[in-house]
């Protein structure tokens, strides 16, 4: 027999999965399935178990209360950069492309102030055309931003096509700002108009 209290301030209370609960107890992943269901334990969705295991110290992210005038701004500003240059299609992440390092650094700094996430764990793309000097670019976007390079993916490189207005615009290429967290999407995803 597994005790409930036991089973309760492993499982609930510290997070542990049932994998780590048979290791920590030496006995069958079974045998705490088991003790759950007789001890009335609910089990966490496979979602929520995988969020759990990525952020085992809980959500890398909280959202500032009290916000002051300037931040009241910068959030109705982040959500609405979120609401039309965001990429909501994706369910597992936080994602907005552009060319203008102005618009990238504004919603950085939304992320930053309003959710308190760490600058370090963002993650960005490059997408240029051929005819965009990689090393350039890359650098140019480092600097911008003050990011690292270790923050940026492997660039994607697209076919020149015809010269154009779009092209001038993107000089340095399109970045793509990342962050992981599905549970911040699905935040920022709610507090959009429908």
């Amino acid at each position: 027999m597994i005790n409930k209290d036991i089973l309760e301030d492993l499982y609930v209370n510290k997070k542990f999965s049932m994998m780590d609960i048979a290791r920590q107890l030496n006995c069958s992943q079974h045998k705490v399935s088991y003790w759950m269901r007789q001890h009335l334990i609910a089990r966490r969705s496979i979602s929520d178990a995988i969020y759990q295991k990525h952020n085992p110290k809980g959500d890398p992210f909280i959202l500032k209360k009290n916000l002051s005038k300037d931040e009241a701004e910068l959030l109705g500003m982040g959500l609405g950069l979120y609401w039309g240059e965001g990429t909501k299609a994706n369910r597992h992440s936080v994602r907005l492309g552009n060319t203008d390092p102005a618009l990238i650094k504004t919603f950085i700094k939304f992320l930053v102030e309003i959710y308190s996430i760490d600058k370090a764990k963002l993650r960005f793309g490059l997408q240029l055309f051929t005819d965009i000097d990689k090393e350039e670019a890359i650098n140019f976007w480092i600097d911008e931003l003050d990011v690292l390079r270790s923050q940026f993916y492997k660039i994607h490189v697209t076919i020149s096509g015809s010269i154009g207005t779009y092209r001038k615009k993107s000089k340095y290429g399109v970045v793509t700002l990342y962050f992981l967290n599905k549970k911040l999407r699905d935040l920022l995803i709610d507090m959009l108009p429908r």
